[in-house]
């Protein structure tokens, strides 16, 4: 398992392409939880490519199941926050850690802000949803962390429900399929163009760059 705090990810060039962002709201096909909604709507915002990308996905699930958006861009400042509290929360539960441990572990949760995906526009947490509109059981809540659900959260885990273990298969399977990549160890967490994106897939660089909305 390659983790993003992994050197390789930090050297993968970066490209910006220049393609806009789309607001997910304004996108029919597609739902938008507003549980990490912000005054500004960053959280619903997308890349144009990752959007079409997201609806081939959304095209290629069995009758019924529909795509959950959680949260898709990430301003840098709230990614320093969250990457800074959960090495706070660490330290706290882990004093025998060293400061490299920490480092390490807390990527599988937050990405730090030097690599983080979520601030180039390509990638978004989301989960399966029914035709009742109701969140399908895939083992943890999104955003469950390795600590806190026990490594549940990992795409791969095993020691969670047969029945959460078919949902993320269908949702990995159309997200793969639409040329999205996961990070592994938060099922939830899929991005195109960013370089943890790259870096899998064999790209040169990325399509994508860090955006600051303003």
């Amino acid at each position: 398992m390659i983790l993003i705090s992994d050197p390789r990810v930090a050297a993968v060039p970066v490209f910006d392409n220049g393609e806009a962002m789309v607001d997910l709201r304004t996108v029919d096909e597609l739902r938008v939880d507003d549980r990490l909604a912000d005054p500004e709507g960053a959280f619903a915002r997308l890349r144009e490519g990752a959007v079409a990308r997201l609806l081939a996905a959304q095209r290629a699930l069995p009758a019924g199941l529909r795509l959950l958006v959680v949260e898709a861009y990430r301003p840098l400042r709230l990614q320093r926050e969250y990457f800074g509290g959960y090495q706070d929360e660490l330290r706290s539960r882990f004093p025998s850690w060293s400061e490299e441990r920490v480092y390490v572990e807390a990527s599988k949760y937050v990405s730090p802000p030097s690599v983080a995906p979520h601030s180039t526009g390509g990638t978004v947490d989301l989960t399966l949803a029914g035709p009742d509109g109701r969140e399908l059981d895939m083992g943890t809540a999104v955003n469950d962390s390795p600590v806190a659900s026990a490594n549940a959260c990992f795409t791969a885990a095993t020691h969670i429900p047969a029945s959460a273990r078919r949902n993320r298969y269908v949702l990995g399977s159309a997200l793969r399929s639409a040329g999205f990549a996961n990070y592994p160890t938060e099922w939830w967490h899929w991005s195109y163009g960013d370089r943890y994106w790259a870096l899998g897939t064999g790209a040169s660089q990325t399509h994508y760059g860090p955006v600051d909305l303003g």
